[in-house]
């Protein structure tokens, strides 16, 4: 029976409530970073240095971290000295003007001149007018300038850090969802395989929608690595990670290129398939070895090793592609050429460069008539 209207929306409600809470759990840390700084901004500026009301010291620190890795020691430098160029500003215009939506609009434009001056960043110039707003119109005491800008400043020390504290897993995550990757690919081998056997329209379609609904896997690849990158340049605790990150971060371009060149092999198989033109079983054959080799690359890298294991294996298939017998068909030929294009791609994600890894296969046999 066709699932109703009700029963759909309750499933994409289960959907995206589990999507809602993977996101969640992806960014618990950086909320309870975010909140202990906010907490800790206002202990050491209230109960430190007796501050009445340290209200921009726990903002400084929140939108110094952010909810993200990336230029933590940049956001923190503009957000300080926007809050001080904002502040400064407007406790002068308010003594000189007094408070107004004139003098707001006054206020805003000359804090945003002066850190476009300052050659600010836009976090920078948007903290220079928020703050000058906040100042001007909410708080407007023009006796407590320094204690503002103070405040301000340790909220963003107190950023800086914390930013220096940061977790093991965003070092983890760039290998394993490159694992994440390489698994899909070898599954999608496997699936081409069989339907290079079986020659069913119906199921190579279907891989063939899978295949081509694969673009996120490397987005969020890409998003782990340079997450990686970015924590190894803002903690000092894990700087001894930088090689391995930034080798991690290297394999993210083969990587997306054996994605694409198999997203083609399946492409190559599905038209092969709909037009019921054979493929050689040979050729099924390598594809299934080949995806054996892959799983091996993709166990490395979830055990977090690079995939160099794994060479042996993706170089025996890459001198077989070179020794099977050609085939007359354009489909199945261009199978073949995507397999080796497979293989020159994971060889670059065992270690070699790409002239080694091209040169690693042998030429294909010519075409028997």
């Amino acid at each position: 029976m066709e699932a109703g209207p009700l029963d759909r929306m309750w499933s994409l409600g289960r959907t995206s409530a589990r999507a809602r809470v993977t996101r969640w759990r992806s960014k618990w840390w950086h909320i309870g970073q975010c909140a202990i700084a906010a907490g800790v901004a206002w202990f050491v500026a209230a109960d430190l240095f007796g501050h009445p009301m340290p209200f921009f010291a726990p903002v400084a620190a929140v939108v110094s971290l952010g909810t993200s890795y990336g230029q933590r020691l940049r956001r923190v430098v503009e957000v300080t000295i926007g809050v001080a160029v904002g502040v400064f500003l407007a406790d002068l215009l308010v003594v000189v003007l007094g408070s107004g939506g004139w003098q707001i609009a006054l206020i805003v434009a000359l804090a945003m001149s002066a850190a476009l001056l300052l050659d600010g960043g836009q976090l920078l110039v948007t903290q220079a007018a928020v703050q000058s707003i906040v100042v001007a119109a909410l708080v407007p005491d023009p006796g407590a300038a320094f204690t503002r800008w103070s405040d301000a400043v340790i909220g963003g020390a107190v950023a800086l850090v914390a930013a220096t504290v940061v977790p093991a897993a965003p070092l983890r995550r760039p290998r394993e969802q490159a694992a994440v990757v390489v698994r899909k690919i070898a599954a999608l081998l496997r699936a081409a395989a069989t339907v290079m056997v079986d020659g069913e329209a119906q199921p190579a379609l279907d891989l063939l929608a899978d295949a081509r609904s694969t673009d996120y896997l490397i987005r969020e690849l890409q998003d782990a690595a340079a997450e990686g990158l970015s924590v190894v340049t803002s903690s000092p605790f894990r700087i001894r990670h930088r090689g391995d990150v930034r080798s991690m971060y290297e394999l993210v371009e083969p990587l997306d290129r054996a994605l694409r060149s198999t997203r083609v092999l399946v492409r190559q198989t599905a038209v092969a398939a709909y037009f019921r033109r054979p493929i050689p079983r040979a050729y099924a054959e390598l594809t299934s070895g080949l995806a054996d080799a892959v799983d091996l690359a993709a166990a490395e890298l979830a055990a977090d090793r690079m995939a160099s294991a794994a060479r042996p294996a993706l170089l025996e298939i890459g001198e077989a592609t070179g020794r099977v017998a050609r085939s007359e068909i354009l489909a199945a030929e261009a199978v073949l050429a995507q397999l080796r294009s497979v293989v020159v791609d994971l060889l670059m994600v065992s270690g070699l460069d790409q002239l080694e890894a091209t040169d690693a296969l042998p030429p294909p046999r010519s075409i028997e008539p």
